[in-house]
């Protein structure tokens, strides 16, 4: 707005002491202050208000003055309330800076005059961005050409004074501008998200952080051909859709406010498709490479398909890498009512299909099936490209954006991931080397998946979900479940069709587990874990409870740590000079801890079968 608008405005009560050729100055802001310097806290623009306390005598005026004409200020408006009429000096010092300033009548206090700056000047402000935000929409329909979706966030910024950041489903940062957000809270507020539109609330989602209000807004789906989202069940697309959050408040907004944060979020929609379509090529290649392992392919037909593939995945590497295959399998109960952990392949319906809608669910008792498949497929290409195992990369490809490493497909209801590690230096008289295939039937490994080495950027799957579980589990609420398998690495077409049977059981593995959000790896298939979470749950019960009941009764009664010290003598393999260090135990003490635990039992830790006994007991607890 420009100074002259407040001349025109009778209720402000404002009068012109000076500066008329100064009118049609652009106010950009307003700040009240009796600051001797307040330049510290202007930045262009301002209309400054103050009651001159900070006035001590005539010769005040002029260095307060040049302070606020060197910041670059609007004007000044003095209140007479203090001093009755504004003084001669200041209105002297105005003209001499060139700065108008006005006076205001005492009955009129400053807040209706900020009240009144503040509003008009948003106003202002927001019809001007959104006509930069149709801009941009409309260069990016045909193109990226409107600059992305960090364009628009600058512009809330310097325009609106918003801070806003764009956020995938599970938290990982898209697009900001400004200060950065840090990644917990980021997962926090994806959490958040995914919980406000399970439960089926009107967007935008409030929320508080740390004591920072936030305000969260759907980015949905803006393809053509994409199902309307009135006629979608929730759960369909609450696992993939971003989310615009915003660094305040929006249940006071106005309407008009309202309305360009949602076009701001169907801006970004274009960008996600935009994103959705560049992945499509990638998709098509691991679907490919998947069909023609799971027919039986020769090798030298998968090893062609995988030359094509590594180039597009990882530009100037050079050569073929080694791969890694994780599958993922996303289940939803029928009728929202399965219980996660229940040791059970599929909580739902067969082939992790839900029936009704869950909360949040568009459908009625009559709802489609919900294709399981395509989910898990969204959903891993995003958890594949978290922060917190990708990191930056090393070698050739570290350059690149995560998710042109991804290549994900699908079939039935279970996604299959195909990742590609850069080559490590093997021993070349122990495996082919890299970007070389294996003849036929050479070696006795060659169907075998070759172990990551230790300093290989693989992927593991106790530290894949670790950044994700939480919003993921927020968004699977009460009805749904995620389980991921993955596989060892392999450098050769040979090792692709193991590799995927190895990622396969894995899975099963962690669907034997209780949770929402679970993942095995391949190390865990050659070991007794693989074993105990299929033993039944009845079995498993009455088998701790035989070995270890007693020992709790005890040490509830005596505080013996009788456990403790029995899980320290397996852990240390019997020997007792290392489990009393451990313990800060006596060896005297520690042997007549054990003789008690014998001796409530009636097992001898002496014998290999009864400690493998305790030891399963202690697992399955």
């Amino acid at each position: 707005m420009r100074l002259r608008a407040l001349l025109e405005t009778d209720a402000l009560g404002l009068r012109l002491l000076g500066g008329e050729e100064e009118l049609d100055r652009t106010v950009r802001g307003v700040m009240t202050t009796d600051l001797r310097d307040p330049s510290r806290y202007l930045s262009g623009g301002e209309l400054v208000l103050t009651g001159l306390a900070w006035r001590h005598s005539a010769e005040d005026s002029e260095p307060f003055v040049r302070i606020l004409a060197s910041a670059g200020v609007a004007g000044l408006a003095a209140g007479e309330a203090e001093l009755g009429a504004v003084p001669k000096d200041l209105v002297t010092a105005c003209e001499q800076h060139r700065l108008p300033l006005f006076a205001v009548n005492e009955d009129v206090a400053f807040a209706t005059i900020t009240e009144y700056v503040v509003r008009q000047v948003s106003g202002e402000r927001a019809g001007d961005l959104a006509a930069v935000v149709d801009r941009h929409r409309r260069l990016m329909t045909s193109g990226p050409a409107g600059g992305g979706p960090e364009v628009v966030l600058d512009l809330l910024g310097s325009d609106l004074d918003l801070r806003a950041w764009v956020l995938s489903p599970t938290g990982r940062l898209i697009a900001g501008a400004g200060a950065p957000l840090p990644p917990a809270r980021a997962a926090v507020l994806a959490g958040e998200h995914l919980v406000a539109t399970r439960a089926g609330r009107h967007s935008p989602f409030r929320t508080t952080v740390d004591g920072t209000a936030y305000s969260l807004f759907p980015v949905r789906n803006a393809g053509r051909g994409t199902t309307p989202t009135a006629f979608r069940d929730v759960r369909e697309t609450v696992l993939s859709d971003w989310l615009l959050a915003v660094e305040a408040d929006a249940g006071d907004w106005p309407a008009a406010r309202l309305d360009l944060l949602q076009g701001v979020t169907q801006l970004i929609a274009v960008e996600r498709d935009r994103r959705d379509a560049a992945r499509t090529v990638r998709r098509r290649l691991a679907q490919e490479v998947l069909e023609l392992v799971q027919t039986g392919a020769a090798p030298a037909e998968i090893a062609a398909r995988l030359r094509v593939a590594a180039p597009v995945l990882l530009p100037g590497l050079g050569t073929a890498p080694h791969w890694q295959v994780v599958v993922a399998r996303v289940e939803w109960a029928q009728n929202g009512t399965g219980a996660a952990g229940n040791g059970t392949e599929g909580a739902g319906a067969p082939g992790g299909k839900g029936g009704t809608a869950g909360a949040g669910g568009t459908a009625g008792a009559g709802a489609a099936l919900i294709e399981g498949g395509p989910v898990a497929q969204s959903l891993l290409e995003e958890i594949l490209v978290d922060p917190a195992w990708t990191g930056a990369g090393t070698g050739a490809g570290a350059g690149a954006d995560a998710s042109d490493r991804i290549a994900v497909a699908h079939t039935g209801d279970e996604a299959i991931a195909l990742v590609p590690l850069p080559a490590v230096s093997p021993d070349p008289t122990a495996v082919p080397e890299a970007g070389e295939e294996a003849a036929p039937g050479a070696g006795s490994g060659a169907e075998k998946p070759l172990e990551t080495p230790a300093a290989d950027p693989g992927i593991h799957a106790d530290a894949l979900l670790a950044a994700v579980r939480n919003p993921l589990s927020a968004g699977l609420a009460d009805d749904g479940r995620l389980t991921l398998g993955v596989s060892a690495a392999v450098h050769s077409a040979e090792g692709l069709r193991g590799a995927l049977e190895e990622a396969r059981h894995a899975r099963r593995v962690a669907a034997a587990r209780p949770g929402r959000v679970c993942a095995a790896g391949h190390h865990e298939l050659a070991s007794h874990v693989l074993l105990l979470p299929f033993v039944p749950d009845d079995v498993r019960r009455a088998f701790t409870a035989r070995l270890l009941d007693p020992l709790r009764d005890y040490d509830r009664r005596h505080r013996a740590e009788l456990i403790p010290t029995l899980e320290a003598f397996l852990d240390c393999d019997g020997s007792w000079t290392r489990c009393a260090a451990r313990l800060h135990l006596h060896v005297n003490t520690l042997r007549y801890r054990v003789g008690r635990i014998e001796q409530l039992t009636g097992r001898d830790l002496a014998r290999l079968e009864d400690k493998l006994d305790f030891f399963l007991a202690l697992r399955m607890r």
